[in-house]
């Protein structure tokens, strides 16, 4: 009997040998020892699911694909027995926040690690595969009260963009010298993803495929612990927690204290191998988009890692202090705050689930509600935005709310007509609430890494009040248009939100004929505002299936309608008046490459494609000449640098192309291209305070950094005044919420029409330097400059700003479209 239990005990571990022997190291599987080469994303795919499919603590699993179709993945890393009851640790878990009901959990970390959401800071995925490979032989003691949930590249189309031009121009040994042109990226680099989007400034706005489908799975965990691995420039050592002021007002002691605790243990590591490191500088915890501060804000310590190296790194660089960084390096250095990471969570698990439980448990927040009227289509697209993040709200049909009015930066009341959308903080997203809506976040410092404001009633266009009083609403579903076009005289379309400009884009390419009107009217029963759409039956005469066409284009894209029974109005224009004129399709162009921020262009790129799905040609720079232009009717410069593109004789010849009939819309800093120029209406505001004073106090050196933000701003909201009879303003009133992200100022344009502007430079939300504000009175932010029968559009600042600034896009989409309408001849 004996004999036979040892037999049994023998077999068993020749079975256990077996298949631990089955997973193969990243060395072993890849064919190349890790630091070698950059793995392309495909091979980290497969080393994944080598893991998962011979280990019982390892399930991976397929969460989304990018545009370019490559898989966005989990890794749930875990003993065999945590992962059996996966889905009941989860609701155990979410039951400390409400979101579940049940037993809680209070003796298990959750523990997720995202890598590589900037494509060329690549370390990180190489690391991560390293981390998986340990955790599950040397370190799976900790796996028995954690779950490690791995995302081994949260931007696999921009990780290879990147891998693939390394891989290809790479010297071969490695050249370590900085000139070398394996650590000098061509536009655009592998930072961004496919959109050319910064995948870690849009947790919060979930504008990209890759980030929505991201927030769908983490939703379902809110982590205890959530990492972020990084990569910063080459001479910097390695950063990790505790971050940097400012925090957040709703960042708990306890969150303070568990991230020095854990930067205290990646010290002791790190100190024992001589490996050099900072905290508590530069990195804060304030903007919320952030893959640190989104979960931050949803109960979880969350942390950003950098590592030096980024797409200049490569294989091997030498840095300013002549010591030559490899790539092997890096990996070690994430690998080992990655495992330290799991350990102290492992140690540390019921304290985590009790803290945690804390975060949801306190509700106490000044605004109790956020009331926001506005149209349809904005509320549409918030509550798009509030599903994403499992945020809950309601509905009022009436009654006077009173409280913080966003539009008066004031206490004042609101009167609710019609459907007001509610988000209340009394709900387990409470404190996400309050980040995302609240009018002004409190800044403990204003040295910051990111813009300091982006309240949602600023960024949507709502009129909205924040009420220190719990508002009562019900969840019914809003009451959309139910207007059908039956081949009446005409069809009319409110123009307002960006569901109208999409909605038009799509009637031109069905190639239905539409007009708009410049000045108010009334017609059958209805009053008409500036800028609405028209489609007549005359215009489309020989359209036989126009009606239907309509119906479904105005279902697709919820857009307010009236039917037009006339076309002789009470009121104002006829519709057969000069004052209602034709839109016709326009041939647009776009620079991209060289002297364009690839985020600019990508943005651009984005609403063109994803928002109004209007056809555009992307011109590179290298492939730029003005004689191209007589092909289009607009050429669009997104912010960028262009002295060394566009000289004087060439600002010449497009001025010749402007008077012709083409048009310019010049975002950002494409407006210095023409400020101050022979010809062109924009001059750079001046002040005459800007005179040194001699006496002036001398500034130490180590106070020099934090005198400089005197100069900047860094995101700040300003109200703006409008000209709303203008083009470039319908669908607007008389006033607009801007997100200035410099302290670039023009003057009022002298021949042209100033349609947004600055009047008195006061930010209602964010951090402004005080010796800005004087240049930004009576300044520019939106104008058009007639040139002949062109002209030239100048959007000081960017309305398409990380696809989040909802209220700014009508004006773009006015740009395009509404303004100098008659086109000339191709």
């Amino acid at each position: 009997m004996y004999t036979k239990f040892k037999l049994f005990v023998a077999i068993i571990f020749i079975s256990l040998t077996t298949m631990g022997q089955a997973v193969k190291s990243p060395e072993a599987f890849l064919g190349y020892p890790l630091g070698e080469h950059f793995t392309p994303h495909h091979k980290v795919v497969d080393y994944f699911n080598h893991v998962a499919e011979n280990s019982s603590m390892v399930s991976y699993t397929t969460y989304g694909k990018t545009n370019e179709l490559r898989p966005l993945t989990l890794a749930f890393v875990s003993s065999k027995a945590n992962l059996d009851n996966l889905e009941s640790i989860r609701k155990k878990h979410l039951a400390n926040t409400g979101i579940e009901k049940g037993e809680a959990l209070t003796d298990k970390a959750i523990v997720w690690l995202s890598y590589n959401v900037h494509g060329n800071e690549a370390s990180s995925t190489e690391a991560a595969m390293k981390t998986l490979y340990e955790l599950i032989t040397e370190k799976k003691d900790w796996l028995n009260n954690t779950i490690v949930i791995m995302d081994p590249c949260l931007n696999p189309d921009g990780r290879d963009r990147y891998v693939n031009w390394y891989n290809q121009v790479a010297a071969s040994p490695y050249n370590t010298n900085p000139d070398a042109r394996e650590h000098n990226e061509p536009w655009p680099g592998g930072r961004p993803n496919h959109y050319l989007f910064d995948l870690n400034r849009d947790w919060a706005w979930a504008t990209q495929v890759e980030s929505s489908a991201r927030l769908t799975e983490y939703n379902k965990w809110l982590p205890h612990v959530h990492v972020d691995f990084h990569e910063q420039g080459i001479n910097e050592p390695y950063y990790f927690a505790p971050a940097a002021e400012p925090f957040h007002e709703v960042i708990t002691n306890w969150q303070r204290e568990f991230q020095t605790a854990i930067g205290k243990n990646h010290a002791k590591y790190f100190d024992a191998e001589g490996w050099f490191y900072f905290t508590r500088e530069r990195f804060d915890l304030f903007y919320p988009s952030y893959g640190d501060t989104y979960p931050t804000y949803n109960g979880s310590i969350g942390m950003t890692y950098e590592q030096a190296g980024h797409g200049r790194a490569g294989l091997g660089i030498l840095n300013d202090e002549g010591d030559v960084l490899t790539l092997v390096d890096r990996i070690a250095h994430h690998t080992t705050t990655g495992l330290s990471t799991v350990e102290i969570s492992s140690k540390n698990a019921n304290q985590l689930n009790s803290e945690f439980k804390k975060f949801y448990s306190n509700n106490n927040y000044k605004y109790k509600s956020y009331v926001l009227a506005g149209d349809t289509s904005k509320k549409l697209k918030l509550i798009d935005l509030l599903d994403k993040h499992d945020i809950s709200y309601g509905f009022t049909n009436s009654g006077t709310v009173s409280g913080f009015d966003y539009g008066k930066n004031s206490s004042g009341k609101m009167t609710i007509k019609d459907n007001a959308l509610v988000v209340s903080t009394n709900q387990p997203k409470g404190k996400m609430v309050k980040v995302l809506f609240e009018p002004k976040a409190k800044l403990s410092d204003s040295i910051t890494y990111d813009i300091t404001a982006w309240s949602i009633p600023y960024a949507y266009g709502f009129d909205a009040i924040a009420s220190e009083k719990l508002v009562a609403s019900t969840s019914n579903s809003l009451n959309q248009n139910t207007t059908t076009y039956n081949n009446e005289y005409a069809l009319a379309v409110t123009w307002n939100s960006v569901n109208s400009a999409a909605f038009l884009a799509d009637v031109l390419q069905h190639d239905i004929r539409v007009r708009f009107n410049e000045k108010k009217f009334k017609n059958s029963g209805h009053d008409f505002d500036r800028g609405t759409l028209i489609i007549t039956k005359g215009d489309n005469k020989n359209n036989k299936d126009l009606a239907n066409t309509l119906n479904s284009l105005i279902k697709k894209h919820a857009v307010e309608t009236r039917i037009i029974t006339t076309g002789f109005s009470t009121k104002g224009s006829d519709i057969g008046s000069p004052d209602i004129k034709e839109i016709k399709n326009k041939k647009i162009a776009v620079l991209s490459g060289d002297y364009t921020s690839s985020l600019s262009y990508g943005e651009i790129q984005y609403f063109f494609e994803k928002e109004l799905n209007y056809p555009f040609t992307a011109i590179n720079t290298n492939d730029f000449s003005l004689s191209k232009l007589n092909k289009y009717h607009i050429l669009i410069l997104p912010n960028g640098y262009y002295g060394g593109l566009l000289n004087n004789d060439q600002l010449n010849d497009l001025k010749s192309w402007i008077r012709k009939g083409g048009k310019i819309i010049a975002i950002g800093n494409a407006c210095r291209t023409f400020a101050g120029k022979d010809g062109f209406g924009l001059k750079y505001n001046q002040t005459d305070d800007k005179k040194e004073d001699a006496s002036q106090e001398l500034i130490a050196y180590d106070q020099q950094e934090r005198e400089s933000i005197s100069n900047y701003i860094t995101g700040a909201v300003f109200k703006t005044k409008v000209d709303a009879s203008h083009p470039l303003a319908f669908g607007y009133n008389d006033s607009y919420f801007t997100l200035k992200l410099s302290s670039s100022a023009y003057s009022y344009l002298d021949n042209g029409n100033t349609v947004a502007y600055i009047e008195n430079a006061n930010p209602v939300s964010g951090y402004a330097g005080s010796k800005t504000l004087s240049n930004l009175n009576k300044s520019l932010v939106f104008g058009e400059q007639t040139m002949g029968n062109g002209s030239i559009v100048y959007m000081v600042d960017n309305p398409l700003f990380r696809a989040f600034w909802e209220n700014g896009k009508l004006f773009f989409s006015n740009a395009v479209f509404m303004t100098n309408v008659n086109l000339f001849e191709l």
